[in-house]
């Protein structure tokens, strides 16, 4: 699954972010703190490193690796790094090599992982297709459930370090689950070269990274708007999952009572995602009015956090926690889901690559920013106001993508008309197109049905297979 134990999978938002939907690693940062002696602030850019900054150069890379080679070799080396980086974290004397390890190598590993999963997800599957990627998506939930208490109790037994060393040895079983991966389709092709053109020409090189990289996506509205929207919500999703277990025992709880909070978040963390997938794929409202209603109830629930632990009220605390983690599991599938309906399945690839690289300046600054108000007023009280604030700032911004307050769907009218213009171009040059798509027409053709006439075509889809089996 997605985003699955042992710290692998990354978000999902799973966007991700913090360390991309971690939140076992929130008891991990407090015994980072008492044992360097430094503040939550510079302990919070270890998170903040390990997702963002390596998405803003890898996830682009691994997605243009996974054009040219199959999602199942990146997966696989993703799952090395993040081991790693974990094992090499372990033998770490000051947060500077926790910076270095945990940061870059596994958040290089965790970069290379999500992407190619969530890609072969949204491939394999045309019909609840939503519901497909919130059970994928379940494994985040499952591992703050599962984890979140069994590392505090690694902690106690075997230290931070030895805690870490066994996160090694779980991420290692990424691996296995990369070399799983079934192929689809044939990969992007190099085009024959014009004679006498070399194919380590400059002109050549740079076609390739434009095609594999989707570049052209960089100069589209919509992508921009939805790229800054998801920006935003970046800066507030992790805040919980860093500094919640932090805050209760801030509040004055126990450790394992702020350990079961995590863990209850992420038992409404899975609900919320399947439901939210089951919802998606009725077709009654459009992906994208689904995440504006998610994210708001999101931001709200964020700004009632503080709330929730006045007068010591556990009970509060932990209500607000499940409203919390269900809103936040409801909203990470769809963030994945509206993708195609923004850019089409044929670029989908290198779309994600790109909104991660985007969306990754948000994960840097949230978590650190946080940390640093809670270092100015001494609670955690305005980290998560500022982080509810964040998210409905982005739900504000996601009411501003074109067709919004449509009530159909358009994409298909776009891509149309996107496909006439690149074959009138091909017809003027025909060296320009130096790439070809790397899925078939039939899959194409089914994606172009839009969502709010799921009557069109109903008994054809439903003869056909859930699962499409690799082309030959």
């Amino acid at each position: 699954m997605v985003g699955g134990a042992g710290g692998g999978g990354g978000p999902v938002c799973d966007l991700r972010p913090g360390v991309w939907d971690h939140p076992e690693h929130g008891g991990l940062l407090v015994e980072f703190v008492q044992y360097f002696g430094e503040s939550a602030q510079a302990v919070s850019w270890i998170t903040s490193i390990g997702w963002p900054c390596s998405s803003v150069s890898v996830s682009p890379f691994g997605t243009a690796l996974c054009n040219g080679y199959g999602a199942r070799p990146v997966v696989m080396a993703g799952g090395c790094l993040s081991a790693l980086g974990f094992i090499l974290a372990s033998q770490a004397t000051c947060v500077t090599h926790l910076y270095l390890t945990l940061g870059i190598i596994s958040g290089s590993g965790w970069a290379l992982v999500f992407t190619p999963m969530v890609a072969s997800v949204m491939q394999y599957f045309t019909r609840k297709r939503s519901l497909a990627m919130a059970l994928g998506f379940t494994g985040v939930g499952l591992s703050s459930f599962a984890f979140s208490p069994l590392f505090q109790l690694l902690v106690e037994m075997y230290t931070w370090r030895g805690a870490l060393l066994i996160l090694g040895g779980l991420s290692l079983n990424m691996v296995a689950c990369g070399a799983l991966i079934r192929p689809l389709g044939t990969h992007k092709a190099v085009a024959a070269l014009a004679p006498g053109e070399s194919a380590w020409s400059c002109a050549s090189l740079f076609h390739r990274a434009y095609s594999y990289l989707e570049l052209s996506l960089l100069f589209q509205r919509p992508f921009l708007t939805y790229s800054l929207a998801i920006t935003f919500f970046n800066c507030g999703y992790f805040v919980p999952y860093v500094h919640l277990v932090a805050h209760s025992r801030h509040e004055g709880f126990s450790q394992y009572q702020a350990a079961f909070v995590i863990s209850a978040t992420g038992v409404t963390d899975i609900v919320g995602r399947v439901v939210s997938g089951w919802a998606s794929d009725l077709g009654r409202l459009r992906l994208p009015h689904m995440l504006v209603l998610w994210t708001g109830l999101l931001g709200l629930s964020l700004l009632m956090l503080p709330l929730g632990s006045l007068g010591g009220s556990y009970p509060g605390l932990l209500i607000i926690s499940l409203a919390y983690g269900f809103c936040a599991g409801a909203m990470t599938p769809l963030v994945f889901s509206v993708v195609p309906e923004i850019v089409g399945m044929e670029r989908m690839l290198g779309a994600l690559g790109l909104l991660q690289m985007i969306e990754s300046i948000g994960g840097l600054l949230g978590s650190p920013l946080s940390g640093l108000l809670k270092d100015l007023t001494g609670s955690y009280t305005a980290s998560f106001l500022v982080a509810g604030g964040f998210l409905l700032l982005g739900t504000m911004v996601m009411t501003t993508l074109p067709h919004f307050f449509s009530c159909t769907d358009q994409r298909p009218l776009q891509r149309h008309a996107r496909n006439y213009n690149n074959k009138q171009q091909n017809q003027q040059s025909p060296e320009s197109g130096l790439m070809t798509n790397s899925l078939s027409e039939k899959l194409n053709h089914i994606d172009t049905i839009p969502y709010s006439q799921p009557q069109l075509d109903r008994d054809s889809l439903e003869a056909e297979p859930e699962v499409y089996m690799p082309l030959n």
